[in-house]
């Protein structure tokens, strides 16, 4: 087991028994988790990893929000407090929380009927009121946008028993675009910088060897994206508008459902203060994109009419969330980088249909911001 956790502190100091058996589940993006079972129970280990969410006082937040939300009822999965009263563990420089296991399926769009849609986009929208309950309202600011990944109804059709609060991609949920360099997380990004990404990317496409069809189809995508930007280059969005707390990553790999409904909402890495349509219009891309990259509207449609009557969000707010998303969908090239520029090819199974979905919303925008808005 490569990077195994030091099992007997940790289970020392959350009381939690022996080990029996220690396995690592479907490694995230961003941290590692385990599947651990001990002489008391079952249990979701998980190690925050990446550098960026793993501050232990970050964590705290974390957990103290989840705890408030299992308080109202919301479907969350709160860490166990350790025998010092904490719930995070920091043991030789690293951050674990153990959480209960939650025995769970994911579920995409496809897999969902119109009326789970709509208790889907209800859930998130009391996930949204509900944080305004239980976090800080005083000074607060929006968080750093985050590198997203997003999801395709293909890849996030898991299934089995998953896991509590394990360490799921880092979403178009995330609140921000890694689209371009420059990015004004205020207002999106500036299209001379996404030209400047997009022949730099043609450039590293060019050189790869041994050129394949991965190659040819980021070059026909860089090609084709170039050219919508220059036929749309003066609809970069105002400033946004009202900022709330969000979960962060909202998509198919962080919701457990059993016996059809909601289980648990999980990884709450990037909670943080972001516009709350639109994660909503986000997750909503994430969950309902086909794999031929369209999203299905009508499920849209119910999804979004839910989440407006929860979090009391008005049609002109999803309108704008959905332009905000859509400009932050047409300079995204996140995958692009981390298959050229990092070597990482993870997200690389995501690309066809992420990089389809920004031509198709183009050419049926109006649709688009009906079934969110109408």
């Amino acid at each position: 087991m490569s990077h195994a956790p030091p099992l007997g502190a940790l289970l020392r100091q959350y009381a939690a028994g022996s080990a029996l058996t220690c396995d690592p589940v479907e490694q995230g993006l961003l941290n590692r988790g385990y599947r651990l079972r001990t002489t008391r129970g079952r249990y979701f280990l998980k190690h925050h990893f990446d550098p960026e969410t793993a501050n232990p006082v970050a964590i705290a937040r974390q957990h103290r929000a989840t705890q408030r939300l299992a308080d109202l009822g919301v479907p969350v999965a709160p860490p166990l407090t350790g025998t010092d009263g904490r719930t995070v563990a920091v043991i030789g420089g690293h951050a674990y929380a153990l959480h209960p296991w939650i025995d769970g399926r994911h579920r995409h769009g496809g897999q969902l009927t119109t009326e789970q849609c709509a208790r889907l986009g209800a859930l998130l929208g009391v996930v949204h009121a509900s944080l305004e309950r239980v976090m800080p309202t005083e000074g607060r600011i929006p968080a750093r946008p985050a590198d997203v990944t997003g999801a395709t109804e293909g890849s996030a059709a898991a299934e089995g028993s998953a896991r509590a609060g394990a360490g799921g991609s880092a979403s178009a949920a995330a609140g921000g675009s890694a689209a371009a360099e420059g990015v004004d997380p205020a207002r999106g990004a500036d299209p001379a910088d996404t030209f400047a990404l997009i022949d730099r990317l043609l450039a590293q496409v060019r050189r790869h060897r041994p050129y394949d069809a991965f190659d040819e189809l980021a070059r026909h995508r860089l090609l084709e994206r170039r050219a919508l930007l220059e036929r749309h280059a003066d609809r970069r969005p105002p400033r946004g508008g009202s900022v709330g707390w969000v979960h962060g990553d909202f998509h198919p790999f962080n919701l457990l459902y059993r016996d059809g409904e909601p289980a648990a909402i999980v990884d709450w890495d990037r909670l943080g203060v972001h516009p709350r349509a639109e994660e909503a219009v986000r997750a909503a891309v994430i969950f309902f994109v086909r794999p031929v990259g369209a999203l299905d509207l009508a499920k849209v449609r119910a999804y979004a009419r839910a989440y407006r009557r929860t979090a009391g969000a008005g049609p002109a707010e999803l309108a704008a969330a959905v332009h905000r998303v859509w400009w932050e969908r047409l300079n995204d090239f996140w995958m692009l980088r981390w298959h050229y520029e990092r070597g990482d090819t993870r997200a690389d199974p995501q690309f066809p249909a992420a990089s389809a979905l920004a031509v198709w919303w183009t050419r049926e925008y109006d649709a688009v911001c009906e079934a969110f808005a109408g």
